[in-house]
This record gives structure tokens, sequence and C-alpha cells, in this order.
């Protein structure tokens, strides 16, 4: 009969289990530990998390040896559970991912040695390992070569390295299991990715020969196991763990032949092969994890599993079982009947002695038996089911939508890179999140999974990549991600999650009075101009320059007040000011600004960038700007200035049309001023040209000529020059590399040149955004320095002559007030403001150079 401990751990499986994770160094927010949380919740286990053992309450109570049943050890905790945990005290209802003899044989005895090696009874004998393929010191391998068929020979095989995913059940009889997902590089394709084991050899090597190496491969890995597991019986009793389990990594290297070596064992999952190890890897991984612990979970034995009748002897073989054994097989039996991405490595009917007659049959013998009735099966079921099989290579899984319908249309995860702490953690029911991050980190990697590989995933558009990197602005961002289903010609959109990002700005401290002033031209993390320093560097400045600033193209360099010009964490960043060489920009007051400005017509030709300025002309002028849109054609505003002066704008180029369909900038201008009408021969008819990087010298030519064409000679024409953008490496528009920023830079000078020489005035904004390139605000180009807020019209914005230094947190929650205000109060107009501090220095220059001193 069973003993009280068994019947009692049985009591306590048919109940609500408790899982602790141990997470090490990772955090809460890898999407490991979410995992683990989330599939053992599903599993109904009560999920206790803490670092490593000596700060877990969960296993401090009653020494550890009671309370738990399952306990999760991370790659970085696995030293404190080997030390801590009593393998020899655990109840047979507990289960642990470690098995220590695994550990034991598999460490690195020095210089990549496998620890198995040093065993006296394995000294001499020949297993298909390399010795020194254990331990993290084990050199990068490298892809054999396959060498030529001599003439009439048949070709070679395969020429490959390929990690299995072994999970390890028992030691005791050995019981070990294949994931059917392995990485692999081979010679005509390097760069590794992951694929289904068999769809992999059967591609490679065809129905036959597929079937053989598979065996090879099998047998290969059974037999370093059964050496690694081949310790006394011993040391065995002392570490007995019924249920542990154990997850290793096998590479194997096939070298024109179908039969493998193993060259590097790890006890861990590992992907350092991928191409792609950020997002390929910790997806495979995840999902390995995760079919792992459904697959155990199939042995949760209720109470009444264990009521037999004939305790664990009878039966018509004399077969007599101890206690765990019986559990043994019973897990076993569990594992093989249920359907899961495993498959059985060991044992295998080449292994098993029933067909001797001199001994009784063992538990090995018997798992063989029931191994073999279910693979009957599964081989009679497997026609059936054929159509229904997933595509081969996995990295597909969550992305590209399968056959069928989207039936399931929720995430299992999202994968971003740098990895991001969402609020609240990431739940599949769960489709709105919010997330904070640095102000250094300019680019967020983002890769959605879904359950069901017949749902697709599209980020922001019915269309759009599953996969991307995105420009991350300072403040605030939005990310949508769209379940949907492809099965029809358009995709239906079956579910939206939403991630809102918050950058943060630039960390600052507040001025002291032991300041000094500091400098820079450009970031040492882009330097543009290798010819010049780089970062802070001490400013020179022994008095405030008393002349003004007879061009908009002044050289010039940003000032700062810091504690210390080497350490740009001690600096006041709301105090930064851009400052010429040697004068200055005189702000304009409103009121002269007023006048000045009246009868003038403004027209703005350009991109978005250049949009941003007319805007800002604007709210200075009338001291609140009460229309604004994001306009791409034509804008003629008449009443600015109590209706005294009037800015147009036209948007060059129309690159979303197809380039037989763009209007060329003559077109673009002419109409432009044809809109501004009537317009007069002198300075108070004004053009504004320029824009990120499309502005080149033919455009200057074309302007003078049309300008004389058109009697307009007299024109006050200021060219703006061209920004900062682009330099991101974001997906669906070109990033540039530093070599072509570079060359922008003499482009830069180039068109300053060309407008001097046609008499026009010149803002040089590419060396106001260089210095700071890392500084932009919301758009794919990480090009724009400026955005436009939206406030109810009974609440004024605050004067934007003064830099505004409120924080992106206030205005977060500011924002949320106004929104409760909208609901409320439903006010019928709405007033803007136009802020980034960046387009405010370049934008006041316009303003200085259109309002000369006297």
């Amino acid at each position: 009969m069973l003993s009280p401990q068994v019947r009692g751990a049985s009591q306590k499986l048919s109940g609500r289990r408790r899982a602790v994770v141990l997470t090490g160094r990772h955090q809460a927010s890898d999407t490991e530990v979410q995992l683990y949380q989330q599939v053992l919740q599903q599993l109904h286990y009560d999920v206790h998390t803490s670092r490593y053992t000596e700060t877990s309450s969960v296993l401090q109570t009653n020494q550890g040896v009671s309370g738990w049943s399952l306990l999760l050890c991370l790659s970085s905790s696995e030293r404190s559970c080997l030390r801590r945990v009593s393998f020899s005290h655990l109840q047979r209802h507990q289960r642990v991912n470690l098995i220590p003899g695994l550990m034991d044989a598999f460490s690195d005895a020095g210089a990549g040695l496998c620890h198995m090696f040093t065993w006296s009874h394995l000294k001499g004998v020949d297993l298909p390992l390399r010795p020194y393929s254990c331990g993290s010191n084990n050199q990068k391998l490298g892809m054999p070569q396959d060498s030529p068929s001599p003439v009439g020979a048949p070709p070679p095989g395969l020429v490959a390295m390929v990690n299995i995913y072994v999970l390890v059940t028992s030691v005791r009889p050995l019981t070990s299991f294949l994931h059917d997902v392995m990485v692999v590089a081979t010679n005509q394709e390097l760069r590794a990715r992951p694929l289904k084991l068999r769809d992999f050899l059967l591609q490679e090597l065809g129905p036959a020969s597929s079937h053989h190496a598979f065996g090879q491969m099998k047998q290969v890995i059974g037999e370093v196991l059964q050496a690694a597991v081949s310790t006394n019986e011993r040391t065995e009793r002392v570490n007995r763990c019924v249920l542990c389990y154990q997850l290793l990594t096998f590479t194997l290297m096939f070298s024109g032949s179908i039969t493998p070596v193993v060259v590097q064992v790890d006890t861990d999952l590992t992907f350092s092969a991928l191409r792609d190890e950020t997002f390929d890897g910790q997806v495979t991984k995840d999902l390995i994890l995760e079919d792992t612990l459904h697959f155990l979970s199939h042995t949760h034995l209720s109470s009444e599993t264990y009521r037999r009748q004939d305790g664990v002897c009878g039966g018509s073989d004399d077969l007599c079982l101890s206690e765990d054994e019986f559990l043994l097989l019973l897990q076993f039996q569990r594992q093989m009947s249920a359907p899961s991405a495993f498959q059985l490595l060991f044992p295998s009917s080449s292994s098993s002695s029933s067909s001797s007659s001199s001994r009784p049959l063992s538990v090995s013998d018997h798992m063989v038996r029931i191994s073999c009735y279910y693979n009957l099966l599964r081989n009679i079921s497997s026609s059936a089911d054929a159509s229904s099989n997933q595509e081969s290579d996995v990295s597909s899984l969550g992305g590209a939508a399968g056959k069928g319908r989207c039936g399931n249309p929720h995430l299992r995860q999202i994968y971003t890179d740098p990895p991001l702490t969402l609020t609240p953690p990431f739940s599949p029911g769960v489709k709105e999140y919010c997330a904070e991050v640095t102000f250094d980190t300019v680019t967020v990697r983002i890769r959605p999974m879904t359950f069901s590989p017949s749902c697709a995933v599209h980020l922001d558009e019915h269309r759009g990549p599953r996969m991307a990197n995105y420009p991350v602005g300072l403040g605030n961002s939005r990310i949508s991600i769209l379940v949907t289903d492809d099965a029809e010609t358009e995709p239906v959109v079956m579910t939206i999650y939403t991630v809102h990002l918050f950058r943060e700005n630039r960390p600052s401290l507040p001025m002291f009075e032991d300041h000094m002033m500091c400098s820079f031209v450009q970031d040492c993390g882009l330097r543009v101009r290798p010819d010049r320093s780089c970062g802070l560097q001490t400013a020179v400045m022994s008095q405030r320059p008393r002349h003004i600033c007879t061009s908009g193209h002044q050289p010039g360099r940003w000032v700062v007040p810091c504690l210390s010009c080497s350490d740009n964490r001690t600096c006041d960043w709301r105090k930064v000011a851009w400052q010429p060489d040697g004068c200055y920009h005189r702000v304009v007051e409103r009121r002269l600004l007023q006048g000045c400005m009246t009868d003038r017509k403004v027209l703005f030709i350009g991109d978005s960038t250049n949009r941003g300025m007319m805007y800002f002309l604007m709210e200075r002028v009338n001291s609140s700007l009460d229309d604004w849109g994001q306009a791409h054609d034509t804008l003629v505003h008449r009443d600015l200035n109590a209706g005294q002066t009037l800015v147009s704008y036209s948007y060059y180029p129309q690159f979303w049309l197809e380039k037989e369909e763009r209007p060329t900038f003559r077109e673009a201008l002419l109409q432009l001023l044809h809109r501004s009408q009537p317009l007069v021969n002198s300075n108070l008819t004004v053009l504004v040209v320029g824009g990120v990087q499309w502005l080149n010298t033919n455009h200057l030519w074309t302007v003078s000529e049309v300008l004389d064409r058109e009697g307009l000679s007299n024109t006050l024409v200021v060219v703006k020059t061209l920004g900062m953008g682009f330099h991101l490496p974001v997906d669906g528009i070109r990033s540039l590399s530093l070599r072509e920023i570079q060359d922008l830079d003499r482009d830069n000078d180039n068109i300053i040149a060309a407008a001097k020489h046609h008499g026009y005035e010149v803002i040089d904004t590419f060396s106001i955004t260089m210095g700071r390139y890392k500084e932009f605000l919301q758009g794919r180009c990480a090009c724009h320095f400026h955005e436009v807020e939206r406030f109810p019209s009974f609440r004024p914005p605050a004067d934007t002559t003064s830099n505004r230094t409120t924080s992106n947190r206030t205005r977060l929650s500011s924002q949320s007030a106004v929104q409760d205000t909208e609901q409320e109060a439903e006010p019928d107009t709405f007033t803007y403001h136009v802020r980034g501090p960046v387009n405010q220095v370049y934008s006041e220059i316009l303003l200085s150079r259109l309002c000369p001193a006297n």
C-alpha cells in the first residue's frame, strides 16, 4: 500500500498548488518572468516570486521542505537553488526545474572540459561528445566545411550546426524528450533560425535519409545522457527528486554525414547562434518554456489516481514497483497520452530489454511499451491531422497568419528591445498599457506574438509590419497593435492593443551659485564634424555679446550651466541656450512684432518642419493660435494680426504621390504665389523656403527665376537650411549612415553659400539641430523639433516667448485634466500651442531677421 507521505502528497496535488519562481537578476518585466506567472496562474498555481532562496519567505518556512509544489530557478538563481535546496528531503509531489546530477555532469571542470569526463568509470569510453563541450569558456563554434564529392559518388550529407532542446524528466530510469523546434545554421545559410526539427531534416535529406538522420541524432544524444546519469547508486539516492526535470541545449555538428557529434552542452536554453537573438531567441525560449510547463502539467495527479486495490504489486508480469517507480510510470503515461510539442527521446525501443525472458520487465521496458502504444495511435490519426500542421519556420508564429480563421484574437506576449516595463503587467486580456523610457532611449523595437498562427499582427495600420523599430520622441508616443484575420482580401481587425510610451526629458539639475558655463557643438554619439570637439567643453564667456547678429546663419554653439563640464548629468538643461559667436539674436517683443508684420504676407513652402515655424510665427503675432492642422497641401490664413497679416503655406515635396504625379517645386511655388495674391514687389512679401533634407542649390535658382518672372524680385527670401533627421534605423523609411549625415553637413554649407549669392536671408537649422538631435518629438523621421498641443479655448496657453520648462509628467497630468474638462464643458473651440525649445530657437531667429533692429 502507499505510504502516508504519498497519500498526503496526492491530497495536496488535488487542491490549489503553490509555485515559487526565483528570478535572480531577471527583472519582473522580463518576458520569461511574466510567462511563468501567466502560465502557472492558468494552471491554477498560487505564484510567489523572489530573487533567491535566501529571500523567499515560502522556502524559509519549515526549512523549505513543505508549503510549495513547484520551484522554478531561473538561470541567475541556479547556484542559490543548488546550494540551499535540500533535494534529498523533497516530498514526492514537489518539483524543481533542476537535476543536480545533470548540472554536475555538464559543468565546466576547467577550460570547458565536461566534468563527467573526470569520472573514473568514463575514462577511455568513446562517446559522441567532444570532451571540451561544457561551460561558457568553450570557444565560439565554427561551421564545418563540406568536402567535394568524387566523380560518381553520392552528394555529401548534411553540413550544419543544430541546437536541440532536450527535456529530462527522470534520471533513474532515464526519461527524456525532444522539443520539435530547433535552431539551425547550415553552410548555405550561416545565420541561424528556428525551424521545426523533422521538417528541416525532410527538406534537406529527403524522406528516407531524414528518418535515418533523426534516429542517429536521438541515438547520439541518448548515449551522452546515459553516460551523464551513470553515477553510482549512493549519489543518486542522496540527490533523489522524483519529479525534478532539466532543460538542456545540445549543439550538434553535422560534417557531411547524417551522424552528428555533440560539440556543446548547456544546462539552460541557449540561442546565441540566432540571427536575431533578441527577439527570435526570446520568442523561441518562451515558446519552449510554455510548452514545458503545459507538458509537465499533465502529470498533476489527483488523490483518486493513487487508490489501487493491489497497492503497487501484481499483474501478469509479476511487476512490483516502488512508490517512486509507480509515480514515474504514471507521469510517463500522462505525458505520452497528451498531445504536445515534445517527442520521446529515451527510453527507445533499441534500449529495451523486453525481448529477453531471463529477467522481469523493468520500468523502462514498460515505458517503451507505453510509448509504442501511443505512437501507434498517433500514426493512425496523423494523416487526418496533416492539413492542420503549422509552418516549419517558427519565427512566423504570431506574425504572419496561417491557414484558417483567427479564432483567438489575443496576444500571448509583446516583445520589445530594450525590454519595456509595461503598466499594468502584460496580460492577454488587457488592451492598453503605459511604459516609460529614459532620455537616451531613442528607438524601441517591438514584436507582438499571437496565440494562434491563424491570427496576424500589424502595427499601426491594416497593412503595417508585424515587427518594427519605432523612434521614441520626447514626451508621449503611441503604438497601436492590430490583431487581424487576414483570411479575407481585406484584413479584418479583431482586437487592438495600445502601448503609450513616455520618454523622459534629459536629466537635469537645478542651477546652483557654484555653476560653470559649458558649451557644445555636437554630441559625441553622432560626430558630424570630425575636426570639431564633441560633448561638453568649458565655455569661454568673458561678457555677454553687445552686438546684434547681422545674419541668421552666424556660427554658434549651445551653452548650458553645469556643476562640471565633464558630466552632463550635472547641468540645468532647462537653461540651455543657443549662443552665436560674437553676437546675439534679438527676441522681438510682441508689440514690435505686430507692427513689423502689418501689411506683410509671409509665404512658407516646405515640409512639416517649415510648417512648425509658420505656426510658431502665427502664435507669436496673435498671442494665441486658434487654427491648426497637419496640412499636406496649400493653406491661406488671412485673419492674422487682426486681418493685417497674411500667412500661407504649401507642402513640398508631396512624397506620398507617385513620382510622375508629384507637383514639381516650380509648380508648387507658383501655386502658392497665386493663392496668396495680391502680392507687392517689396520686402512686405516674404518667402520662407526649406525643409529637412530635400532642399538643394537648384531650388534656390528656381526661386530666383520664378520671382523674377512674376515681378517679385524684391521679395524677402529666407532660406531655412537642412536639419537633423532620418538618422535612426527605423523600418519603412530611409536611414542615413554617419557618412551620409556628414555629406549633408557639406550640402548645408553649399546651400548657405548659394543663398548668400542670391542675396537671401539664411537660418542655419542644421547647426542648431545637430547638437540636440536626440531631442526630437513625435514622428517617424526623428526630424520634428516641434509639436502642437491643444487646449480648450477657455484655458489660454503660456506665453511662448519664454522657454517652457514644465516637465512632461506635469504636462501629462494637465492634458488629462483638459480631457476631463472637455467631457464636462464640451467647448466648441480650442486654442493651440506650439512647443519645442529647439524649434523655438530657430523660429525666433526667423522673426529677428524679418524684423531687424533699426
